[in-house]
């Protein structure tokens, strides 16, 4: 990209306020010569990736049509425009934050697999063999077998309330007998 020369910012100047009296054809070339430069601007400034220059471009290009009132006629455009890219730009940095990306295939062979847990029926036999019969019996069940609270209280001919109640006492007196509270 060519350097912004003064006949730029007097041809700039021209469009804008051209485009501030009410000339459309004026405004849209103001704008397609300004995307120019804020492209050129941001692809400049943004070294990572994580922001894309086009966003800057059109957020910058948002702030000026809004803003554009706010340009004092008897003053350059070119520091005016570039101060709006400027803000644009660190917004951008800002919102994407101190995150890095990456792609999951450049460090898949680093990730370790998961453990499978395994549990075997000797754990399971030990973990109940400190329960009474009838929390055992809850218990298993529940946690070993799968079934629903309905599913067991039906098995065994008690109330759902029992069974909650049973498999509440069950697990915790496990907890407790492997050091752990619940």
């Amino acid at each position: 990209m060519e350097p912004v020369t003064g006949k730029d910012e007097a041809e700039l100047s021209r469009l804008l306020r051209a485009a501030l009296a009410g000339d459309e054809k004026a405004y849209a070339d103001f704008l397609h010569r300004t995307a120019a430069l804020v492209r050129g601007f941001a692809r400049r400034r943004i070294v990572q990736g994580g922001v894309d220059p086009e966003d800057v471009v059109q957020e910058t290009l948002l702030a000026i049509h809004v803003k554009r009132h706010t340009w004092r006629q008897d003053q350059p455009v070119l520091p005016w425009l570039y101060a709006i890219a400027r803000f644009k730009l660190i917004d951008a940095f800002r919102r994407r934050g101190r995150r890095i990306e990456i792609d999951i295939g450049d460090i898949a062979e680093t990730i370790a697999e998961p453990e499978a847990e395994s549990v075997s029926e000797r754990d399971i036999g030990r973990a109940l063999d400190g329960l009474t019969p009838a929390l055992r019996s809850v218990v298993s069940s529940v946690s070993v077998e799968g079934r629903s609270i309905g599913e067991t209280a039906t098995k065994l001919g008690i109330s759902e309330t029992a069974v909650r109640v049973s498999l509440h006492r069950g697990l915790a007196a496990i907890a407790r007998r492997f050091g752990k509270t619940t």
